[in-house]
């Protein structure tokens, strides 16, 4: 393959990871529940996902850098995940909703 080519798929897998990552954004904007928002934060970082691969497979001298980007995007999407699950239930639990305006003051 020549260098057109790669820039070719390069410019491809950047638009796919462009585009999640501003369905993600667009989500937490305008998604009302917080299982909504959660799904959307995990958008966003599924778009830095595929830039990390994409950079690592075209771009650097050892592709692995890539992978392991992408890796520690997993670890922490998954970290994510937990905490704002409990986060959900425990609001759940207090207010009998999950929509993100219910709870307008919390106490600490």
């Amino acid at each position: 393959m020549n260098i057109l080519n790669l820039s070719q798929y390069l410019e491809t897998y950047l638009f796919i990871g462009a585009l999640l990552f501003c369905m993600g954004l667009m989500g937490m904007a305008f998604r009302r529940t917080f299982i909504g928002m959660l799904i959307a934060s995990e958008l966003i970082l599924c778009g830095a996902s595929v830039n990390f691969m994409a950079f690592g497979r075209f771009v650097a001298q050892d592709q692995t850098t890539g992978q392991i980007a992408t890796l520690f995007v997993m670890a922490i999407a998954a970290a994510e995940a937990v905490v704002a699950l409990s986060i959900i239930m425990a609001v759940y639990r207090n207010y009998r909703t999950v929509d993100a305006d219910a709870p307008k003051e919390l106490k600490g």
